[in-house]
């Protein structure tokens, strides 16, 4: 026995209750009861009270949020933050089909499709879910949603369903596991609250730190 399993063995004498394989059963009926959390109220209520809260927690860390009654908006509300951004009427996005059947054709925006490519300034991605009480955005990857998408060109328009936002954490995990399947998850789920930004150099906060510098929510009622 090497010093480290004389160590370990001592600390499991004192801790340990039961066998290995009691431990094992209780561990298991506890992922699979999926237990929740202490959950703030910041969060809880009414649609109109989880988009609010979402918004208040969204523009706390630098990002910005835009609220259309109608997802056939969403072209041109896209087209109206590049040209006040001055930015290019160009973005690019995944094949996810809500936002396949957009009215794209209306203006004048140009919209390309698949992984995010080094010289690609925008792009739109549609949200997984929304967290009220951080502000946050769930992404999950896939052809649908690229996760290139999310970090690699200068700003990332966000597509969310006001019937998306939730209060917690929780609830988006429970979404996740009613689409996917228990014990099913996509390769990556990023949770994103505002743009990339730092402050490690003496508390100064420096945007862009390792992705977009600006995050813009368009949320459709």
């Amino acid at each position: 026995m090497t010093a480290r399993d004389a160590m370990l063995a001592r600390i499991r004498s004192k801790t340990a209750k039961g066998s290995d394989e009691t431990r094992r059963a209780a561990v298991d009926a506890r992922l699979a009861q999926h237990p929740r959390n202490l959950i703030p109220e910041r969060g809880i209520g009414d649609e109109d009270h989880r988009v609010r809260v979402f918004t208040e927690m969204m523009q706390a860390v630098g990002g910005s949020v835009e609220i259309v009654n109608d997802l056939n908006d969403v072209p041109d509300s896209i087209s109206d933050y590049l040209r006040n951004s001055n930015l290019p009427a160009h973005v690019r996005r995944g094949s996810d089909p809500v936002l396949a059947r957009l009215p794209w054709h209306r203006g004048t925006l140009e919209v390309a499709q698949g992984r995010a490519e080094e010289t690609d300034r925008a792009s739109v991605t549609r949200a997984f879910a929304g967290i009220a009480e951080t502000g946050t955005i769930i992404q999950v990857s896939g052809q649908d949603n690229p996760t290139t998408l999310n970090f690699l060109p200068e700003v990332h328009i966000v597509v969310l369903e006001a019937s998306a936002v939730f209060a917690s954490y929780e609830e988006a995990w429970t979404k996740l596991r009613d689409e996917f399947g228990e014990g099913i998850m996509p390769r990556t789920v990023n949770m994103i609250s505002g743009p990339s930004r730092t402050g490690d150099i003496e508390q100064t906060i420096v945007r862009p730190a390792h992705g977009p510098k600006n995050m813009h929510v368009i949320i459709v009622r």
